[in-house]
C-alpha cells in the first residue's frame, strides 16, 4: 500500500441523487475509505465545482455548456457537497477539479506528487465520466491504477460493464473493494 491513494471522485449530492440505487454503492465506497484509513492510504475526494454564472464553462464543451444552461442542482453549493455518508475526514484531502478528468483544472497532481504516490485506487460516479477520463489521463501520466468495479457507477449499466471488462483492464487492474481490502 506504500504509495498508494484511493480516490474518491465525483461522490456529491447531487450526482449521487443520479444513480437509481446508490445505496449498495456507497456502502462499498464507505468500505474502501475505512480500509484505507486503516492502513494509512491517503483518501482524496475529487469534486467538481464551478464558481457562480460558472466562467469556467466554454460554449465549445457539450457535456459542460447543457449543465450551465440548465443548472439543474449544479449550481447548488448544498447540492454539490460531498456526499454526507461519505463525508471527508480531517486529514483527508478534497481537490476540486473543472472538467471530468480529475487531473484537468485541479491541482490534483501536485498533490499526488507532494505524497510520493504512483498508485491510483479509483471510485467513483460515472464510471464513463471522471472514471473514464481520470483512467485515461492516469495511465498516461505513468501511473499504476486499479479500479475497483463495485466503488463505481453509471447511469448506463451495459456502459459500467462495457468499460469495467472490456476496457479498462487495458490500463489498470479491475477488482471488487472486497478483493482490495484483503491485499
Amino acid at each position: 500500500m506504500k504509495n498508494t491513494a484511493l480516490l474518491v471522485m465525483d461522490i456529491q449530492t447531487r450526482i449521487v441523487g443520479m444513480i437509481s440505487d446508490s445505496k449498495p454503492l456507497i456502502k462499498n465506497i464507505k468500505k474502501a475509505i475505512d480500509y484505507a484509513h486503516k492502513v494509512s492510504v491517503p483518501v482524496i475526494y475529487i469534486a467538481v465545482q464551478f464558481r457562480p454564472d460558472f466562467p469556467e464553462v466554454s460554449p465549445n464543451n457539450k457535456s459542460f455548456s447543457a449543465i450551465k444552461k440548465n443548472v439543474a442542482g449544479f449550481g447548488d453549493p448544498k447540492a454539490m457537497e460531498i456526499y454526507e455518508e461519505v463525508t471527508p475526514q480531517k486529514n483527508d484531502i478534497v481537490v476540486v477539479k473543472k472538467r471530468v478528468s480529475a487531473f484537468t483544472g485541479s491541482d490534483l497532481e501536485v498533490v499526488l506528487r507532494s505524497l510520493g504516490v504512483t498508485h491510483l485506487v479509483l471510485s467513483g460516479i460515472a464510471t464513463s465520466g471522471v472514471v473514464l477520463s481520470t483512467v485515461r489521463e492516469a495511465a498516461d501520466k505513468d501511473y499504476q491504477l486499479t479500479v475497483l468495479s463495485d466503488c463505481c457507477a453509471d447511469g448506463d449499466e451495459e456502459v459500467h460493464r462495457v468499460l469495467t471488462i472490456k476496457v479498462f483492464p487495458r490500463q489498470a487492474d479491475v477488482i471488487m473493494v472486497n478483493d482490495w481490502v484483503k491485499k
